[in-house]
């Protein structure tokens, strides 16, 4: 263990699960306080390729009919690692009428499948509201890994300067927050979105959105994410990561040459 401490003291990461006692905090964890709880995966992902990724890799895939008409089709992404190699695939399952009329904000469900077909992850994403005036029915993601066991949640929390979500057991517990920049443009560099502990004293990963060049951010819906985290992270929060990015795709990055 002292070992697996070290070495990810030299990678620079943290050598503790979500939940577990800041660095330079003294006091024991409790089992009995939420805040405490690391993410256990109750059930292992088929296939999984998460346990040792500390980079993932999500590529939109550019749709040429929804580029060339101005119109809404459903999403659908590459995930792949380090290497540019794919490891994952994901597709937006959602009705032409919400993708017309309820536009970034409609319902939708994204299944993630391995490269033989399985699917292994899927999003859930109802219909919410997506304002900084509004404190209530904010967006909510559920995340089931494998499909039909709930590991987690990612929920968006009222603020009104900064983008903030926190990221949830399967008892809705937070045990991650996520801080987003007052600006997500991101006309001219990368927006990143900084995963903390709940305490926000402690930055463990980020969500970057690249900057892809002016052609592409203004013609095409196509847009590339890298996330951020440490190798031994658990796997249920990794893919409750996954379902985050995708969220900051449809919430800040998503538009159309209709709505220019």
């Amino acid at each position: 263990m002292a070992s697996k401490d070290a070495q990810n003291q030299r990678r620079g990461l943290p050598s503790f699960l979500p939940g577990a006692p800041d660095p330079d905090q003294n006091l024991p964890a409790s089992s009995s306080k939420p805040g405490n709880q690391a993410w256990q995966l109750s059930r292992p992902l088929p296939r999984s390729f998460l346990p040792t990724l500390d980079l993932i890799i999500i590529h939109q895939q550019v749709e040429l009919l929804g580029m060339i008409l101005g119109t809404e089709t459903s999403n659908k992404y590459e995930i792949k690692n380090s290497l540019g190699q794919r490891i994952y695939f994901a597709v937006e399952e959602s009705i032409c009428f919400n993708r017309t009329f309820c536009s970034t904000l409609r319902s939708c469900t994204l299944r993630i499948t391995d490269n033989s077909g399985r699917e292994v992850i899927t999003v859930n994403r109802p219909l919410r509201c997506n304002s900084c005036w509004c404190p209530c029915y904010l967006q909510e993601l559920e995340i089931q890994a494998p499909p039909g066991t709930i590991v987690g949640y990612v929920a968006q929390k009222w603020d009104p300067f900064l983008p903030k979500f926190t990221i949830q057991n399967a008892n809705k517990e937070d045990i991650l927050k996520i801080v987003g920049p007052c600006a997500t443009c991101g006309c001219f560099g990368d927006v990143n979105f900084e995963v903390k502990t709940i305490n926000e004293k402690l930055t463990i990963g980020k969500i970057s959105k690249y900057w892809s060049g002016f052609v592409n951010d203004v013609f095409t819906n196509a847009d590339n994410f890298g996330i951020h985290v440490p190798a031994d992270l658990d796997v249920t929060v990794k893919a409750a990561m996954i379902g985050a990015c995708f969220l900051f795709d449809f919430m800040f990055f998503e538009h159309s040459l209709a709505g220019l």
